[in-house]
C-alpha cells in the first residue's frame, strides 16, 4: 500500500463532543498503547511507532489521530490498510473486530511553539532539550491514538536516543542503557497526561516514606541551569512536595497511584505546569537564577501542589469529556491553597487567592466571553478558550463557598468517596454531586444550578442607616447581578483603635436575594469599618459604604490580619474598573497605603495595578503627572526599604517602571550603571534587564546596551528579556522589525514571540505604534491560518492594542468582529473581550477626567 507523504499540511485539528462520544460507542475498550520512539533521525522529525489493542463492536468503523508528516505503514489486524486518504490527523479504521491490534509507523514533527513534543537548543552549550505537552488535544502529535480523555489504556514506552541523554515519562524506567530506555507499563491513564521529556537533564533525587509506602523523587532541569537549582532550593522543593503528599494521602485516604513522581523544569513551556501522571512539566522560569521575592517562591509553591493535587483529580478519576475540566482545574486550585495554608509556611495563602485568583475570575466573569463553570465545551477549539479564570479560580472560590456550606469534614468525606467509588474511570459532575450529597446530607442540585450553571458574579453592598448617636437602626446586604444567588457570607466589624482596625464582632449567615437584612447588628455601635465577606468566604465583589471607605483610605494598614487589608484593597479595584472610583483617587489610595502593607504579593500586586490604573482607566491628560507620583513614591520606599529586603527589590522595579520625569529616568539609570549603589540591591541578571528594558522604552538607552547585556547573559531567558527590549524600543525601525517578526512569520519560538509582544505597546508610545492599530486588525485572521491554535490564541490576546483606548481602534475591532464567522470562534472570542476592555477603558477614563 503507498506511502503517505503530509509535509506542509497543517497539524491542527479539532475533535467535537459528539465525535467523541459516537467513538466511544463504537471502541469499547483500549486495552494498551506501545510506542517506540526513535529521536535520532533529524533535528525536524522523529519517528513514531505505536501499536494500540483495542476492543471494537464487530464490522464497526471509525477513525484514530496522528498528526504525521509522513505515514510510513499501518497494518490492522495482520492487514496493510491504504492510507493514501490519510489527512495529517486522522487514519479511517474499517472492518473493525471485536478484539484489535493496530501498528502505525509514521514520521512526526518536532514543535516549537510547546506543543506536542517540543524541541528547544539551549544558547548556552548547543544542546537539545526536549518536552512533551498533549492537554487538551496533543497527544497525536507525538504516537498514534484515540485522542479523547473516556479511552484509557495502560501505556508503554520506549525510546532511542543520543548516549548522553536521559529520558523520562509516566512509568518507572524499566531497563536503561546508552542511547535506549525502556519504561514500565503506567496504569490506565487519558492520553492527554501521557509524557515524554528527554535531554541532558540535570538530575535530582530524593524519596518520600509515607503510610502508602516510599515514593522516589525527582527534579530535572537544563544541565545550563544546574547551578540555579542548587541544594537548599532542592531541598526546599522536595520537602514541599512531601508536605503536599502528606497532606493529600490524610485528606484523601487514598494511595497516590503512579508509583515515582518527577518533577521537570523545561524550556519554552507555554503555561505554569502540567500534571502528567508521575512527570510534572513546569515552565523552567520556576528555577530562579535571580533574586525574587517570596511571592514568587509562594506562587511556585500553589502550582506544585496545584499538579500534586491532580494526580487524583484529573489523572487518577478524569472527566468523561471537556465539559467538566472544572472538576480538574477548580478542584485542584482549591485544594492546593487549602493545602498551602494548612499544611506549608504560606499560612496567608488565602490571602494571595482571594488577591490573584479572584481578581482574576472576576474580571473573566464580567467579560462577554463569560460561561458557567460546568461549560458547554462542544469542541477541542471551545475546550481551549475554556483554560481561563472561569474554569480555574471561580470554580476554587466556588468551592470554598460550598466546603462553608456543607462543612470541612464532610466535603472530603464526600471526595474519599468519589475516589474509590470511580478511581481509574471516567465521571462526569453528576457523579461528584452524588458523592456529596451522600456525605453532606444536603440537596445540591439547587446549588449546581444556582452556582455551576450560570454566569456572572454578584456585587454586594452594604445598606447601613445610623442614628444621631451613632447606633445602627438598620442594616442590610443589598446583591446585585443578573442572577442572585445564595451566599454564605461573614460580616466583620472593625473598630479604629489608635492606628489598628481590630475586629469587634463577625456575624456570619445566608444572604440571598436582592436584600437581606441583618438584625443581629442592629442596636450596635456603628463601628470604623463594615466589611462584607470578611474572610473570604463567598465568590462576589465587594462594596465599602463611604464612610468606611474613608477611614480604609487613611488606615488600610491598620487590620492585622492580611486577608481583610486584601479585601478592601480588591474592593477599591472593582470600584475602579467599574467606574465607582476614579483612578486618580485609587492611585492615591495605592500611595498613602502600600508603604504600610507587609504581604509582599500584596505590594507587588498594588504596585502593578496602580500603574495599570493610570495607563489604562485614568484620564491621558493626567497620566504624566499621576505616574510621576507614583514614582516618586516608588523611589522613597526603594531608599527606605531595609537592604536585601523583597520589599526594597519589589519597589526598585517599581520604580523603574513608572520613572517619568527626567530626573526619575536618570536615577534608573545611575541604579543600572553601579553609579548610585543601594546596599542589599543586588543587580544581577533579571533586575540588570528590568531596569535596562525600561530605559530602553524611554530613549534613554539603545541597541548597543542590549548588545552588551546579552553578552553578559547569553542564555535562554536572557535572549528572551532582549527581545522584549528591542521591541521596547521608540523607534519606527523598532516596532516595525517586532511587528514583522509576530504577524508576518512563524519562525520564532513561542516564547521569544511572546517576549517580543511583551515591549510593543507602551502608552508613551502612542504616536509611534498607532498606525499598527489598523495593520493588527486586518492581519490576524491570516495568523489563525498560518499559526498552531495555541500560537494564534497567544498573538491575538497579547498583541491586540488595548493600550490604545481610540474610537478608531474600537471601530477597526467591530469591522473585524462583523466580518469573523462563526468558524472562528477562537479568534471572535478574543476580539470581543478585547472590544469589552476598550469600552470599560473609555468609561472609566470619563469618570476620572471628570474627577479632575
Amino acid at each position: 500500500m503507498p506511502f503517505c507523504e503530509t509535509a506542509g499540511m497543517s497539524v491542527d485539528s479539532n475533535l467535537t463532543r459528539a465525535e467523541a462520544a459516537e467513538r466511544a460507542q463504537v471502541v469499547t475498550g483500549v486495552q494498551s498503547y506501545d510506542v517506540d520512539l526513535d529521536l535520532t533521525v533529524g533535528d525536524k522529525t522523529f519517528l513514531s511507532t505505536t501499536t494500540v489493542r483495542f476492543g471494537a463492536v464487530p464490522g464497526g468503523e471509525t477513525f484514530l489521530e496522528i498528526a504525521a508528516e509522513a505515514l510510513d505503514r499501518a497494518d490492522l489486524n495482520g492487514q496493510r490498510l491504504d492510507v493514501s486518504t490519510f489527512d495529517g490527523a486522522r487514519l479511517a479504521l474499517t472492518g473493525l473486530q471485536a478484539d484489535n491490534t493496530l501498528t502505525v509507523v509514521a514520521h512526526c514533527r518536532y514543535s516549537h511553539t510547546g506543543e506536542g513534543l517540543h524541541r528547544f537548543v539551549d544558547p548556552v552549550d548547543d544542546e537539545v532539550y526536549l518536552y512533551s505537552q498533549f492537554e487538551t488535544y496533543d497527544a497525536h502529535r507525538m504516537y498514534a491514538c484515540f485522542d479523547q480523555p473516556d479511552l484509557k489504556a495502560t501505556f508503554r514506552l520506549a525510546v532511542t536516543m543520543p548516549d548522553h541523554w536521559l529520558a523520562v515519562s509516566n512509568g518507572a524506567v524499566e531497563d536503561a542503557r546508552p542511547g535506549r530506555t525502556q519504561f514500565a507499563t503506567t496504569e490506565r491513564v487519558s492520553t492527554y497526561i501521557t509524557a515524554l521529556v528527554a535531554g541532558p537533564y540535570y538530575e535530582v533525587r530524593d524519596t518520600y516514606t509515607g503510610p502508602y509506602g516510599d515514593i522516589p523523587l525527582g527534579l530535572y532541569c537544563r544541565a545550563s541551569l544546574a547551578e540555579h537549582l542548587t541544594d537548599a532550593d532542592a531541598a526546599d522543593l522536595f520537602a514541599l512536595t512531601k508536605q503536599g503528599f502528606d497532606f493529600y494521602h490524610r485528606e484523601f485516604a487514598y494511595p497516590y497511584a503512579f508509583g515515582k513522581y518527577d518533577q521537570l523544569f523545561v524550556p519554552e513551556f507555554n503555561a505554569g505546569a502540567m500534571e502528567n501522571a508521575g512527570a510534572v512539566t513546569f515552565l523552567e522560569d520556576y528555577v530562579f537564577r535571580s533574586k525574587v521575592t517570596d511571592a514568587k517562591y509562594e506562587r511556585r509553591g500553589e502550582t506544585v501542589l496545584h499538579e500534586m493535587a491532580h494526580m487524583w483529580f484529573g489523572d487518577l478519576v478524569t472527566m468523561r469529556w471537556w465539559d467538566d475540566l472544572w472538576l480538574n482545574e477548580s478542584f485542584a486550585t482549591f485544594v492546593s491553597v487549602f493545602c498551602q495554608a494548612q499544611a506549608t509556611r504560606w499560612t496567608n495563602a488565602w490571602t494571595t487567592f482571594a488577591n490573584t485568583e479572584k481578581t482574576w475570575a472576576y474580571r473573566q466573569d464580567q467579560l462577554p466571553s463569560t460561561h458557567p463553570i460546568s461549560a458547554d465545551a462542544t469542541d477541542i477549539e471551545t475546550v481551549k478558550a475554556n483554560f481561563d479564570g472561569i474554569t480555574y479560580a471561580k470554580g476554587a472560590s466556588v468551592l470554598k463557598q460550598l466546603v462553608a456550606w456543607v462543612g470541612q469534614e464532610e466535603f472530603f468525606a464526600g471526595l474519599r468517596t468519589y475516589f474509590r467509588r470511580h478511581a481509574y474511570g471516567n465521571t462526569s459532575l453528576a457523579d461528584l454531586l452524588t458523592a456529596l450529597e451522600e456525605s453532606s446530607g444536603r440537596d445540591l442540585s439547587s446549588w449546581s444550578a444556582e452556582w455551576l450553571q450560570t454566569t456572572g458574579v454578584n456585587t454586594l453592598r452594604p445598606a447601613i442607616e445610623v442614628d444621631a448617636g451613632g447606633e445602627i437602626t438598620a442594616f442590610a446586604v443589598l446583591q446585585e447581578g443578573d442572577t442572585l444567588r445564595s451566599h454564605r457570607v461573614a460580616i466583620g466589624l472593625y473598630d479604629l483603635d489608635g492606628d489598628r482596625l481590630v475586629r469587634r464582632d463577625r456575624v456570619e449567615l445566608d444572604v440571598v436575594g436582592a436584600r437581606t437584612d441583618v438584625p443581629k447588628v442592629v442596636g450596635a455601635r456603628r463601628p470604623a469599618v463594615v466589611l462584607l465577606n470578611d474572610d473570604d468566604l463567598t465568590y462576589a465583589k465587594l462594596r465599602l459604604d463611604d464612610a468606611s471607605l474613608a477611614v480604609v483610605r487613611e488606615h488600610i494598614g491598620g487590620f492585622e490580619s492580611s486577608l481583610p487589608r486584601a479585601l478592601c484593597w480588591a474592593a477599591a479595584w472593582d470600584m475602579c474598573r467599574d467606574g465607582e472610583l476614579a483612578a486618580r483617587d485609587y492611585l492615591a489610595l495605592v500611595v498613602n497605603g502600600v508603604g504600610g502593607e507587609t504581604d509582599i504579593g500584596l505590594v507587588q500586586s498594588l504596585l502593578t495595578k496602580a500603574q495599570l490604573a493610570v495607563s489604562t482607566y485614568g484620564d491621558p491628560a493626567n497620566r504624566v503627572p499621576a505616574l510621576t507620583s507614583l514614582a516618586a513614591t516608588c523611589e522613597r520606599l526603594l531608599r527606605a526599604a531595609e537592604p536585601g529586603s523583597d520589599l526594597q527589590l519589589a519597589f526598585a522595579s517599581a520604580f523603574a517602571a513608572s520613572a517619568t520625569s527626567a530626573d526619575q529616568v536618570a536615577a534608573v539609570d545611575a541604579i543600572f550603571a553601579g553609579t548610585d549603589v543601594l546596599p542589599g540591591l543586588v543587580l544581577d541578571a533579571d533586575l540588570r534587564w528590568t531596569l535596562l528594558t525600561e530605559l530602553v522604552a524611554r530613549g534613554g538607552r539603545g541597541d548597543a546596551d542590549i548588545e552588551a547585556e546579552l553578552g553578559r547573559d547569553r542564555t535562554a531567558a536572557g535572549e528572551k528579556r532582549a527581545a522584549t527590549a528591542r521591541s521596547s524600543r521608540p523607534t519606527e525601525e523598532a516596532k516595525e522589525q517586532a511587528y514583522q517578526a509576530v504577524m508576518q512569520s512563524a519562525e520564532l519560538s513561542n516564547h521569544i514571540v511572546m517576549a517580543t509582544l511583551m515591549g510593543f505597546w507602551r502608552s508613551s508610545q502612542q504616536d509611534l505604534v498607532r498606525p499598527y492599530v489598523a495593520r493588527f486588525f486586518a492581519d490576524v485572521p491570516l495568523v489563525w491560518e498560518t499559526h498552531s491554535s495555541e500560537m494564534a490564541h497567544s498573538i491575538t490576546e497579547l498583541f491586540f492594542p488595548a493600550a490604545m483606548v481610540e474610537p478608531a481602534t474600537l471601530a477597526a475591532c467591530d469591522a473585524l468582529i462583523a466580518e469573523t464567522g462563526a468558524g472562528h470562534s477562537g479568534l471572535r472570542r478574543l476580539l470581543t473581550e478585547g472590544r469589552d476592555g476598550l469600552i470599560r477603558a473609555q468609561r472609566c477614563r470619563q469618570v476620572d477626567a471628570a474627577a479632575r
